[in-house]
């Protein structure tokens, strides 16, 4: 903001110096007859009057110099600024959304937000940019507007309401489409994102069905709306800039015609005032046009600005790091979960789990099984009744702690696209004996090693390149890198075939030996070595 002043008061002196250096320029008497000019001659000392233009004509140019680099500067801090907002405002949206309940992110549409980071905040940025820009000009506009009322301020009202028409036919017109395009562009942006998101997702069935023309037809409709309405809003963009240029020359005409009827002569005699004029029309019209463009900007990126805030008042979770034991058992007391308060997932449901137990789960699709799971691993938390373990509460004071104890093998494992090593240790620092260590109790290290790259063997995008069975295997290795008390297994080994299934299970549970396990199934068969096995019927446990 100060920058912005310091650089429209030098825009102002910049436009309104060149008035007297012209006066004197074409006629000398004029250093005398001009207080103000006449006290700088004398305070130099100055014994020639051509001495003193040409002196006064390299100072306008050192001026003009270090207009340039002022402007340069400026416009250097003001792209720093807000490109430093992109990097706050998209680590805070990243933030939030890593922060979310587990409950909540299940809710929300990983395309969207993908672009919220990415775009939105991006638009937002250019948003924020803008308004700084609208400022700027906006402090030209008035040191300008001030030194036109000073010389001549009869004229400068007739300007005023002539140009003031103008703006409000602009406003009331161009922005309010322009607007209208900007609503157009997030919503077929957002579609954009999903159909993207989905294809790539799906592309193995989109090959099988065949379907490619469908999902390019679904493609082409939000490319081509999203096209239509950037070009819109381009091409009133430079509406306002077109427009106010052609009235700014014939205010120039005008000014001329007006005062041609004033003098009944030529206007030689107001050759200094109508340079003022035309030079402050020369940079007070662009400074409209930049304003007006401006705002018009800070209408077609509105949304942006929406969404990023009703993205940030999401509230994260805030955990504890309070320490939390397991050395005798878990223990689910009257518990009850809901995802909405008109249906019941889960009904008073009452288990112990021993510590060291092989306890197996089975229930039809549906019965609540993966809610039962995430409420004993402490991602969700239950609408009633309580988590204990070893007779303290689980809550958001120990929940951490409670869940770095748990190792978690899912049905669908996403693997990062990068070595074996960098998806056993996710998120962790690589201990190349310990990767090793966990791919040979998951009985797949001797493989890498003799077929491939080893623990830095590529593994492509969700490791495409190794078969079901393979990825299975190193979601065993990434559950057992961090020696877990509890392995939990959701339905892990469901997408595999009976043979496959089988080998797997008996190694888990050789590896699971000491550990508690909580075992999700739908075939009875893969729970034959377990200790114990409950069905979930309806939300409720029948032992």
């Amino acid at each position: 903001m100060l920058l912005s002043i310091v650089l429209s008061f030098i825009e102002t002196i910049g436009v309104g110096i060149i008035m007297p250096f012209i006066s004197i320029a074409t006629d000398f008497n004029k250093i005398f007859t001009n207080q103000y000019i006449y006290y700088f001659y004398n305070l130099f000392d100055f014994k020639s009057s051509l001495y003193f233009v040409v002196f006064f004509g390299v100072v306008l140019i050192f001026f003009y110099i270090f207009r340039a680099i002022f402007t340069l500067f400026y416009f250097y801090m003001l792209s720093r600024f807000a490109q430093s907002r992109y990097h706050i405002i998209a680590y805070r949206l990243f933030e939030n959304y890593i922060g979310l309940e587990y409950k909540k992110f299940i809710d929300m549409n990983s395309s969207l937000m993908t672009k919220n980071i990415i775009t939105e905040a991006n638009n937002l940025v250019e948003l924020i940019t803008k308004l700084l820009f609208l400022l700027s000009e906006s402090f030209v506009l008035i040191f300008i507007y001030s030194m036109l009322l000073y010389v001549n301020w009869k004229m400068t009202i007739l300007l005023t309401i002539l140009l003031g028409m103008n703006v409000l036919f602009l406003k009331l017109f161009v922005s309010k489409k322009i607007k209208k395009a900007g609503i157009d562009r997030e919503a077929f942006q957002s579609r954009f994102y999903k159909i993207i998101s989905s294809a790539f997702g799906n592309f193995k069935i989109i090959k099988l069905k065949s379907k490619d023309e469908v999902i390019l037809n679904e493609f082409e409709n939000a490319s081509i709306n999203f096209v239509k309405a950037n070009i819109k809003a381009q091409t009133l963009f430079h509406f306002p800039r077109v427009f106010l240029e052609m009235i700014g020359f014939s205010l120039i005409a005008f000014i001329v015609i007006y005062l041609v009827l004033k003098y009944h002569t030529d206007i030689k005699a107001a050759l200094p005032i109508l340079m003022v004029f035309v030079l402050g029309l020369y940079r007070l019209l662009p400074s409209v046009n930049r304003i007006f463009g401006a705002y018009n900007e800070i209408l077609f990126k509105l949304q942006a600005l929406n969404i990023i805030h009703n993205e940030l008042i999401y509230e994260k979770e805030n955990l504890g790091d309070e320490k939390i034991d397991f050395k005798e058992k878990i223990e689910l007391k009257n518990v009850n979960f809901a995802y909405n308060p008109k249906k019941s997932v889960l009904k008073n449901i009452n288990l112990t789990i021993k510590k060291g137990e092989k306890l197996g789960i089975i229930g039809e699709s549906g019965s609540g099984k993966s809610t039962l799971i995430d409420i004993i691993s402490g991602l969700y938390k239950p609408v009633s009744g309580e988590v204990l373990i070893d007779e303290e509460l689980l809550n958001d004071k120990n929940v951490k702690s409670w869940r770095k104890k748990i190792g978690y093998i899912p049905q669908n494992i996403y693997l990062i696209d990068g070595t074996v090593a960098e998806n056993v240790a996710f998120l962790e620092e690589i201990d190349e004996d310990r990767v090793k260590e966990a791919l040979k109790k998951a009985n797949i290290l001797d493989f890498l090693e003799k077929h491939h790259e080893g623990i830095y063997t590529k593994i492509g995008e969700n490791g495409i390149k190794l078969s079901g069975g393979q990825r299975q295997r190193l979601a065993i290795a990434r559950a057992l890198y961090h020696n877990p008390e509890v392995l939990i297994l959701d339905e892990a080994t469901s997408a595999l075939d009976s043979e496959t299934e089988k080998k797997i299970m008996e190694e888990i549970y050789k590896i699971g030996e000491n550990k508690t396990m909580i075992i999700i199934a739908h075939r009875i068969s893969t729970l034959d070595k377990c200790d114990r096995i409950v069905e979930i019927k309806n939300g409720e446990i029948n032992n």
